[in-house]
């Protein structure tokens, strides 16, 4: 028997407008979470068993790995970073993006920090599931 997660969505404003994304509150039971909460807003409190960023592109990456927190996705992955929750990166970059001097360099300081990523020459949702705990 597999196991069955209960998923939130959080997506960047830019994959928000994502067609494929409309339905996601029917086919998860729980809002599409894209923007930062307004002031008088309450926070979004989750409380995951484990994290998948799929897919994991080169902005979110690179602004992830140095610490910028500009939207509500990026912003919660900085706050899991120092968690002991599991962090699973699905890699969809551009070989000439991959190529860019600062990108190893910001994969290495995720790594380190305990995320697991995929192979960033193709992308697989079965390569990121199967590195959930």
């Amino acid at each position: 028997m597999g196991r069955r997660w209960q998923i939130t969505v959080l997506a960047t404003p830019t994959a928000a407008s994502w067609p494929f994304l409309g339905d996601v509150a029917e086919r998860t039971g729980r809002p599409l979470l894209h923007r930062m909460p307004l002031p008088d807003e309450p926070w979004p409190e989750l409380t995951p068993d484990a994290i998948l960023v799929a897919p994991a592109t080169f902005n979110t990456l690179n602004k992830w790995a140095t610490g910028v927190n500009d939207n509500l996705a990026v912003g919660l992955l900085n706050e899991y970073l120092s968690s002991d929750i599991p962090i699973v990166a699905a890699v969809h970059v551009k070989p000439e993006l991959a190529a860019h001097p600062a990108f190893a360099g910001n994969l290495a300081v995720l790594r380190s920090a305990g995320v697991r990523l995929t192979d960033s020459r193709a992308f697989s949702w079965e390569a990121a599931v199967g590195l959930l705990p």
